[in-house]
């Protein structure tokens, strides 16, 4: 005959005890199924950051630090320190990271601006952004300037070249062996570049540049758009173009050689052939912008101008209505 043992006390009153109350695990079953027994997300609620400190951060960061700061900018470090020590406001540099991407502000930035003080300007805007939006038909637009005093900067050691993992390196020290200066002309409808360094820059040397410009295009109507520097209006010059009516300068407005297309090519071969050259003499610089340009005209496209003369107009208006605000605010 086999006998059964009787469970233990405490494990009978235990499982008992467990039917009966049926533990937090089944009560959340009974009471909502599956969905009871997904664990809960422990840890504390987090903390609600009032709007009126959202609206704080957004504020501080459109202004200048205070003066007693000397701070020339912020950064989500110091904004956060400067709440938490001078408005008693604690958050972190987390916080106003996540404000300063969902608001698109970026005071670490910053950049440039020039209000044009030409009493003619919007008409010379006009002028030169119609050549590029709608060129006479049968005619040549030549875009020239001159990039002044190009630097022939050799490093003191070799520049160690590219590496798995390794960017390419050079010696922070340099030594100068002179300066060129670059003559440019783009045809604007073409997109080729015509350049010639010249060791000088005077009304003579563009006078003789400005006319192997337009040498290829003889016989046809030839509209130049330049700067107002006074090398383009010498009386050389002007009798120059006076013996030749079918040249015709279209001047861009004071202040405003960014309107020049050819500042925009200056810019695309100082960061891909000169800043991060290395030459042992100006020949050697004259020769790789020689080479630049050639290498630039075997495959040429034209610049696309899309900014109209009115979208370019009110933007200069909004920029001179926030200037004017803030000399107001300033002055009270």
């Amino acid at each position: 005959m086999v006998r059964r043992r009787a469970p233990a006390q405490g494990h009978g009153r235990a499982r008992r005890c467990g039917a009966a109350d049926g533990g937090p695990l089944q009560a959340r079953y009974a009471a909502r199924g599956l969905a009871g027994l997904e664990e809960k997300r422990r840890g504390g609620p987090r903390t609600q950051v009032p709007p009126q400190v959202r609206a704080r951060v957004i504020a501080l960061t459109r202004m200048s630090p205070p003066a007693d700061s000397g701070l020339s900018h912020w950064s989500t470090r110091t904004l956060a320190d400067h709440l938490r020590r001078r408005e008693g406001i604690s958050v972190s540099w987390h916080y106003i990271a996540r404000i300063w991407r969902a608001e698109n502000l970026k005071p670490h930035r910053s950049g440039t601006f020039k209000i044009s003080k030409d009493p003619a300007f919007a008409e010379k805007v006009a002028d030169v952004v119609g050549l590029y939006l709608a060129p006479p038909g049968g005619a040549v637009v030549l875009s020239v300037d001159e990039k002044t005093q190009a630097q022939a900067l050799d490093r003191t050691q070799p520049v160690l070249p590219v590496a798995f993992a390794v960017t390419e390196q050079r010696t922070h020290d340099y030594v100068r062996h002179g300066t060129t200066n670059l003559f440019a002309a783009l045809n604007v409808t073409a997109g080729e570049v015509l350049g010639e360094c010249r060791p000088n820059r005077n009304g003579a040397t563009f006078l003789a540049f400005l006319k192997k410009a337009v040498k290829p295009d003889t016989g046809k109507e030839i509209h130049v758009v330049l700067d107002n520097l006074s090398t383009h209006t010498t009386p050389d010059v002007k009798a120059w173009l006076a013996d030749n009516p079918h040249v015709h300068f279209h001047f861009t407005p004071l202040g405003s050689s960014w309107l020049n297309q050819i500042e925009i090519w200056f810019g695309i071969i100082t960061r891909q052939s000169i800043r991060r050259g290395t030459f042992s003499s100006v020949n050697v610089l004259v020769k790789q912008i020689r080479d630049y340009i050639n290498s630039w005209n075997e495959n040429a496209k034209p610049f696309t101008w899309t900014a109209t003369a009115d979208e370019i107009l009110a933007k200069v208006r909004l920029v001179q209505t926030s200037v004017k605000k803030l000399v107001n605010n300033n002055a009270k």
